[in-house]
């Protein structure tokens, strides 16, 4: 806030999240952590000694961040942005005037609200080499790679801010949808990115995904939290979540979740859509590993109230966990983070990801003031807290916006993008709900690349440390015996001091045998992953 290259104008015009911090993305050693006035990225080659590497001004918030070889991509939603990056910027007007004013703000030639895109190759001076407008501006967006094509990304842009006028961007229309079919709202609009040629990124489709027999905006939020909700049409997605894998996205879209087709990334069909009276505001999804559950996060309150504490009910500003069965969403239940903040945490269900703990369904997810949650939903029905972390209010007294934005595990540790105080970096310790086992065999997930919003299959190796996680897990859930974990145990300890593998297919054949008894899939296949990993593991 004392830096002298930001303009007082600017450190009054949008109060708390003025210099927030918001999302992050990995790549190889680097992190880059976005911020409402610009990006820092920092060296985590050494986790434990994290040093800025560059910290680049960039006026426009919310600063949502992702990288792809040597492009970074910037969302700019506030009216303060320029095209040029400058720290100028354009003064927000004063509270009672945005409070009486009926419109957006004055056109401005300058103004920029869409997505930025830098050359990174000299990671010290990111270099601008576009800058893609758009009517709602970019509160968020996402990477989509096609597998089928090398060329190009795609980016699926979420503007939830107010259209634009057309005196300022061709084409926009805050008109409601009876009274335009060209409207800029129910819509999301598609990047094309040429990966030789980034200058000429460009929007090159704006599909309606909220359609349905003939209308733009045939979905509703169906009157969100009894008492205080009211139906609503979703006109907007605030986050998506792409699995290219599986030719899938969860949409998290204001008034509902959603689920897209986008095995043709230009074109995604909408092919389910689900609500809730229970949620205020969809606004985030996760897939699990093998796709089959879905969670879509409720930002209700909008991040900046305290929305967990002992009043407030369970099922609000919470998780839905939801099974994928037949490409249509089922609901499973709810999650929320199960320890009580008080009035001066600012506090609901934000961003996470999963973590790559082998047999089980993990995520860690940020929750403002509440610190951070790891959420077990295995069993999609019953979502249980394993670990947290959570360091109490910034000030008892009154409520001063901070906490954790983003939660996510990247090469054996969480990072987090504190809001107020910048990077949180955390490492896991074991408790009866994780062992040291399991912890070590996420280690064993090396990424290169992380965009959470891009999800990728994990895979891990043929280790035996893989293998003496699921015997923990195996113990646990008292699939096996205390003995016959003892023994696996043992034999993985002599193969581990020979450096001989042979005397494991025994036991190899014993639990795969012992799978078809299994009371219940989870541990059924917990079993024949272990075989697999025994008949044959990697020394």
């Amino acid at each position: 806030p004392n830096d002298p290259r930001i303009p007082a104008e600017v450190k009054l015009s949008a109060g708390a999240m003025a210099l927030a911090n918001s999302d992050l993305a990995f790549s190889g050693k680097h992190l880059f952590m976005g911020n409402f006035y610009g990006i820092n990225i920092y060296d985590i080659s050494d986790p434990a000694k994290a040093k800025l590497v560059t910290s680049m001004i960039c006026p426009g918030g919310q600063g949502d961040v992702t990288v792809y070889k040597n492009l970074m991509f910037m969302s700019v939603e506030m009216p303060n942005g320029r095209i040029d990056c400058g720290t100028q910027a354009f003064p927000m007007p004063a509270l009672e005037e945005m409070q009486s004013r009926k419109g957006p703000p004055a056109a401005e030639k300058d103004r920029f609200r869409g997505i930025r895109v830098f050359d990174i190759s000299d990671i010290k001076s990111p270099k601008q080499v576009a800058a893609v407008q758009t009517c709602r501006g970019s509160h968020t967006h996402t990477l989509v790679l096609d597998p089928k094509d090398n060329a190009n990304v795609y980016l699926y842009n979420s503007g939830a801010s107010f259209v634009r006028p057309d005196a300022e961007l061709a084409g926009c229309s805050n008109a409601p949808a009876d009274k335009d079919s060209k409207t800029s709202l129910f819509s999301i609009d598609i990047i094309k990115v040429p990966l030789a040629a980034p200058q000429d990124a460009k929007i090159v489709a704006s599909p309606r995904l909220f359609a349905d027999g003939g209308k733009i905006n045939a979905l509703t939020d169906a009157g969100s939290h009894t008492k205080e909700g009211r139906v609503e049409a979703s006109n907007h997605c605030h986050d998506i979540t792409v699995y290219p894998e599986l030719g899938l996205a969860a949409g998290a879209c204001s008034g509902n979740g959603i689920l897209l087709d986008i095995k043709d990334p230009a074109n995604p069909k909408r092919i389910d859509s689900v609500n809730d009276p229970n949620f205020a505001y969809w606004h985030s999804a996760s897939f699990s590993n093998d796709g089959k559950k879905v969670i879509f996060t409720d930002e209700w309150g909008g991040g900046g109230g305290p929305r967990c504490r002992d009043t407030d009910p369970n099922k609000w500003g919470a998780n839905a966990v939801f099974n994928l069965e037949g490409r249509k969403l089922k609901f499973g239940n709810y999650y929320k983070l199960p320890a009580a903040q008080s009035a001066a945490e600012n506090c609901v269900a934000h961003n996470g990801s999963l973590i790559p703990v082998p047999g089980r369904d993990l995520k860690v997810q940020a929750w403002y003031q509440g610190g951070i949650s790891i959420m077990d939903f295995t069993d999609p029905a019953n979502p249980v807290e394993v670990g947290y972390f959570d360091r109490g209010p910034i000030d008892a007294k009154k409520l001063v916006m901070g906490g954790s934005w983003s939660a996510y595990w990247y090469n054996g540790r969480i990072y987090s993008s504190e809001i107020a105080r910048g990077l949180d970096i955390f490492e896991l310790t074991p408790t009866k709900w994780m062992t040291q086992n399991e912890i070590d065999a996420t280690k064993a997930v090396q990424k290169t690349l992380l965009n959470v919003q891009t999800q990728e299959m994990i895979s891990w190796p043929k280790s035996l440390t893989v293998a003496k996680a699921y015997i923990d897990q195996l113990e646990r859930a008292q699939a096996l015996s205390v003995g016959q974990a003892a023994d696996l145990r043992k034999a993985i300890a002599k193969a581990e001091a020979s450096k001989d593998s042979k005397g494991l297919a025994k036991h190899a054949d014993s639990v795969a045998k012992s799978s078809a008894g299994a009371k219940n899939s989870v541990d059924s296949a917990r079993m024949k992953a272990l075989a697999d990993v025994l008949k044959q593991p990697v020394m």
